[in-house]
């Protein structure tokens, strides 16, 4: 059974997602939603002599990364399953991927991440950004590492953007508050998983980038600081 903790967080996710998504549109904004992660868009081309591509967008959200890559593999035979736990989400990714005229390369399914099961073997690429941490526990967390480097094919890649040593505090009082994040790993915890997890695979990217952004909660606005984990490997 979920706990009070996970079931007020992911309130409080999908409070401030949905504002978003309702009122800022994909390509068209100035927030976030304004333009694929640069990790994204270093990846596309490097399916450029692919006659046939599969893809898994874990946390996919209304299609920031996966309308990008459906665009540019629209002439091939190019599938990409697109997770996201928010039905509102999934919703506004099917009118996007429709505005863009991506509708026949994008399948959204409404799941946890956590619930989602990802089958062995069957992926060119498995993308999470921002994503991962929003898992029910740590061990979750490391089952679907797992369950990540086991769907993906021969020479296929993972892209991972993660959060972690994540700092929340109130806007307006200064006052730091327990972060909203299902999991708060520390740095060095979720690189030395990768490494293990991972440690066979060809390294194309692993770094960690402090952020800082301001996010919209029950209480009012929070201010959040943290280091991002970006981590691109090809099996």
């Amino acid at each position: 059974m979920k706990s009070e903790r996970l079931a007020q967080i992911r309130e409080n996710e999908k409070r401030s997602h949905i504002k978003i998504y309702s009122n800022e549109k994909l390509y068209k904004t100035e927030s976030w939603l304004r333009k694929p992660i640069k990790t994204i868009q270093d990846l596309i081309p490097l399916f450029k002599e692919y006659t046939k591509l599969k893809v898994l967008d874990l946390g996919c959200g209304v299609g920031r990364n996966c309308i990008a890559i459906a665009r540019e593999y629209k002439t091939i035979d190019c599938v990409i399953e697109c997770v996201d736990i928010l039905e509102l989400a999934i919703n506004k990714l099917y009118e996007n991927a429709m505005e863009y005229g991506v509708s026949l390369n994008i399948h959204g399914i409404v799941n946890s991440i956590e619930d989602y099961v990802i089958k062995r073997d069957q992926y060119d690429l498995i993308i999470a950004v921002s994503a991962l941490e929003h898992m029910d526990t740590k061990n979750s967390f490391v089952n679907k590492l797992i369950e990540i480097r086991d769907g993906i094919c021969q020479h296929g890649i993972v892209c991972l953007v993660i959060n972690s040593n994540v700092m929340e505090n109130d806007k307006t009082t200064g006052k730091q508050m327990q972060a909203q994040f299902e999991i708060n790993l520390p740095t060095e915890d979720i690189q030395s998983m990768l490494n293990e997890i991972f440690g066979e695979w060809a390294i194309m990217k692993f770094t960690v980038q402090e952020q800082q952004y301001d996010i919209p909660r029950q209480t009012g606005m929070s201010e959040l600081k943290t280091s991002v984990v970006s981590f691109v490997a090809r099996k």
